[in-house]
């Protein structure tokens, strides 16, 4: 239940969210891993783009990460000192099909079961993501996922993970953030590959919505009592004012970050009465591909940080509307420049709620990104400890209004790389010193660790 303090602050336990609430944390290869080139491990599209001068914050690149290759039970045996019953993690396509197609690297595949087996060992349930934006680049040699043999390839990947790890993996996320790759990574070329423009961008969403749909299907026919979901970025989108314009740019918005990729796996078609340009889409679609996207996952990933206030406006194409910066507006901000807005996910949940068809819904990435600063070997992040209580209540006042949700993952469990940010956002409930790759869990990290203790007592 929840319980107000002496200073009406309302107080939450995990134990209030029930039973069979999930809790974990999140990560992907790319960030955390390092090794990129050992034991058979090809170029990934990021391993590419990293290297180019401009792209990543003061050079970063991901080379080294947080060593989890070489060293991944130390950070396994602190999430279990740490009470953390679920772990989210992806795999390399690169590791285990370094030509992306063909032959299998028997090493990357002995070093995730080797991972799997761990977790299990520790009594950690391992969730799979089985894209996490490191396409292979001998792939995006070839069109990457502007190619419509994508998905062929990414079906032969689906299989051999579901053929090599189903056996002990039962639940897996098809994509990570669909509008993020596609978006970032093929029309803005902000993110790995570094293209740009709608001749990039609409035929990537339309092959990735596919893929989203064929690595269910794979996943259902290939492991048996299969835990299939996927995941989507959402941010709350509020107009800047009342003004027609400036609603009409925020339903814009909507329908680009937050309705883009769920809406045709649901089996309602690309929203394209909100946002004509979606309408150019149509050409890249053949016969049976509206009803080949739909696929009735078990559960729904939800990833929400923040929302966005947008306004009209004539100079930005096809959209006409733009962000208004939070550093703009006078709130209060992550490091990211992320508006801190805990209603933000309750307003997510609820919209999600709202769509028929989904069974259930998971928070599969919510976090911030604060300046930790590591005095006498401690580090004490109290706004990312208030961010992240702040959020979990909405989670909670979202369960007592009747909204469904089932799960909440933290992105993430220990600081890594952070894609064309660097290493400068820390998102971490464990600090690393990333030239002694020491581990420090924060204050938020403790608080975590404490929260799950009190829940598993009670239960």
């Amino acid at each position: 239940m929840l319980k107000k303090t002496s200073s009406q602050k309302i107080e939450i336990e995990a134990s209030d969210f029930g039973d069979n609430f999930v809790w974990g944390v999140s990560t992907a290869a790319y960030q955390i891993e390092g090794g990129h080139n050992v034991d058979g491990k090809s170029e990934s599209i990021w391993d590419k783009f990293v290297l180019k001068k401009g792209n990543i914050y003061e050079g970063h690149h991901g080379q080294n990460a947080c060593e989890f290759y070489a060293d991944f039970e130390r950070d396994i045996l602190l999430m279990k000192s740490m009470n953390i019953k679920n772990f989210r993690f992806s795999i390399s396509w690169t590791r285990v099909l370094p030509k992306g197609v063909g032959a299998v690297n028997e090493a990357g595949v002995k070093f995730y079961n080797k991972v799997i087996d761990f977790c299990l060992e520790c009594g950690i349930t391992p969730w799979v993501t089985l894209y996490h934006w490191d396409l292979p680049q001998v792939l995006e040699d070839k069109g990457g996922w502007t190619n419509r043999e994508i998905l062929v390839w990414f079906e032969t990947y689906v299989k051999l993970c579901a053929t090599r790890f189903g056996d002990r993996v039962k639940h897996w996320m098809v994509l990570n953030e669909p509008m993020v790759f596609t978006g970032a990574g093929y029309f803005l070329g902000v993110h790995a590959p570094g293209r740009k423009g709608l001749k990039n961008f609409l035929p990537a969403i339309h092959h990735a919505t596919l893929c989203q749909a064929i690595g269910g299907k794979v996943l259902r026919a290939k492991v048996d009592q299969a835990v299939i979901g996927t995941t989507f970025s959402c941010s709350q989108i509020t107009p800047f004012s009342k003004k027609k314009i400036d609603v009409t740019a925020a339903n814009k918005a909507d329908t680009l970050l937050n309705r883009l990729f769920i809406e045709p796996t649901l089996g309602l078609g690309y929203p394209t009465e909100n946002l004509k340009v979606l309408k150019r889409i149509e050409k890249y679609i053949q016969p049976e591909d509206n009803e080949n996207m739909v696929f009735d996952f078990d559960f729904i990933g939800i990833q929400n940080y923040t929302r966005e206030v947008v306004k009209h406006s004539y100079t930005v194409p096809y959209l006409r509307a733009k962000i208004i910066k939070a550093t703009k507006r006078n709130v209060d901000t992550t490091l990211m420049d992320w508006e801190v807005y805990p209603p933000s996910i309750y307003a997510m949940l609820k919209k999600f709620n709202g769509y028929k068809g989904i069974k259930k819904i998971i928070v599969t990435e919510n976090g911030a990104a604060f300046l930790d600063e590591k005095k006498n070997n401690k580090v004490n992040d109290l706004k990312r400890l208030s961010y992240l209580q702040s959020y979990l209540k909405e989670v909670r006042r979202a369960q007592i209004d009747g909204l469904q949700v089932s799960g909440y993952f933290v992105w993430t469990f220990t600081d890594n790389f952070e894609w064309a940010e660097g290493y400068y956002p820390r998102f971490g409930l464990v600090y690393i010193d990333f030239e002694t790759q020491k581990r420090i869990i924060k204050t938020s990290g403790k608080w975590f660790r404490n929260f799950l203790v009190k829940n598993e007592n009670k239960n």
